[in-house]
């Protein structure tokens, strides 16, 4: 089953710049054998550049896919946007409760432009949704031939087709010769569960990311707005030692997760031991975000925050996710 929410995979040229315009039955199409040995659905949920889509439209389209699945689909490909799909992808396997995979792909090139990447990866994408050896690894996202895992991809360059990569573990596995080949797993923790919508809407969790000379002023009054805060350190972990109490303070306030601004590699825990020091922030209370990166990390925290996740609860998943 193919769902579409818009993104440049699905644009087409217009006076003011290309738009959304194609629908799933014109990117199906376009995909050269994909009607070959296979036989995809196809819904049209939203045609929206990615930067509007929402926790509310992931959830519709996670919905509608546990629907296909229970209904007899094999796998889900979910065409959307680039800009937040490493997001989405996150959400989606944070959340997926069944065995079947869940792809998500879309395009850095639009169809106007000689070699857009579109087409080779949705069939690709397709190619992975229905081979056997994708079912229990949740949402991946497939991309120039790669294969990645949700939890570990990022977006690394603004323009490239090439722009989806795992820094911190490299593609899982590879479309080759239009046969999935995986190489390596990533073993997948329990589905996040207990949030409701009504609760996730009131939920509001900032990003903040540490800066050279950070006076920490935008922090003022943030925990009458918030409910939580997810802080994106130097390196593996660190901040400005005027930052650190704080941040100290909003612990007793909201969780504070701690990650690193670099885009690769965990935060540590008791290597450096000054004032704003990952070992520091942890005994103030700040929880270790590991190997997640910020944008993920904030997804994670929403859902347990929604969900009502006590500290020790919160802690102990971004243990098992990061």
């Amino acid at each position: 089953m193919l769902f579409t929410l818009g993104g440049t995979i699905a644009m087409a040229g217009h006076d003011g710049g290309v738009v959304a315009r194609l629908s799933g039955r014109d990117l199906v199409a376009g995909a050269g054998n994909l009607d070959e040995g296979a036989d995809v659905e196809v819904r049209d949920l939203r045609a929206v550049p990615s930067a509007d889509l929402s926790f509310v439209d992931i959830l519709d389209a996670i919905d509608a896919a546990g629907a296909a699945v229970t209904a007899g689909a094999c796998g889900i490909v979910l065409t959307q946007g680039t800009d937040t799909l490493e997001e989405s992808a996150f959400l989606i396997d944070a959340v997926w409760t069944h065995d079947a995979p869940f792809i998500v792909t879309g395009a850095m090139r639009n169809p106007t432009l000689p070699g857009a990447d579109g087409p080779a990866n949705v069939l690709a994408a397709v190619q992975v949704a229905a081979a056997p050896e994708a079912r229990g690894r949740g949402a991946l996202v497939v991309f120039n031939d790669e294969i990645h895992a949700a939890r570990h991809v990022r977006k690394s360059h603004s323009a490239s087709t090439a722009t989806f990569a795992s820094p911190d573990l490299g593609p899982i596995g590879h479309v080759i010769e239009g046969v999935p080949r995986f190489l390596a797993g990533v073993p997948r923790p329990r589905p996040i569960t207990g949030f409701s919508r009504t609760d996730l809407s009131a939920t509001r969790i900032a990003l903040y990311t540490t800066t050279f000379d950070d006076d920490g002023a935008l922090l003022d009054g943030i925990a009458d707005t918030h409910n939580g805060i997810v802080v994106a350190g130097f390196g593996v972990g660190h901040v400005p030692s005027a930052l650190a109490p704080v941040l100290g303070k909003l612990v007793a306030k909201m969780p504070v997760v701690l990650t690193s601004r670099t885009g690769a590699g965990p935060v540590l825990a008791s290597t450096y031991g000054a004032i704003g020091s990952e070992r520091d922030l942890r005994e103030r209370g700040l929880i270790g975000g590991g190997f997640l990166h910020p944008y993920k990390a904030r997804v994670l925290l929403r859902l347990l925050v929604a969900a009502g996740a006590r500290r020790d609860e919160i802690a102990a998943t971004f243990t098992e996710f990061g």
